[in-house]
């Protein structure tokens, strides 16, 4: 009995190792700070053109591409 969870357990560890080599942007996760940023006014993104969006709770947040801005208009930060 012993002898079937350890295999399964080694198969198991098998394919997770096979996955992230042949796909690899399934380990390479974004870390994002658990705080929020008060002082963000507004947010612009490509697609949306000058349209002020919500902005999201931090930096880390923002959709790539995207600019966080305080309330007098000056950038904070662009997500990547």
């Amino acid at each position: 009995m012993a002898g079937n969870k350890v295999g399964v357990i080694y198969l198991l560890l098998l394919s997770s190792a096979i996955l992230l080599v042949f796909n690899p942007e399934i380990a390479s996760a974004k870390v994002c700070p658990q705080y929020c940023t008060q002082d963000a006014g507004y947010m612009t993104c490509p697609s949306s053109g000058n349209k002020q969006l919500n902005p999201p709770c931090n930096c880390c947040l923002a959709p790539k591409g995207c600019t966080v801005y305080h309330a007098n208009g000056t950038a904070i930060c662009t997500g990547t």
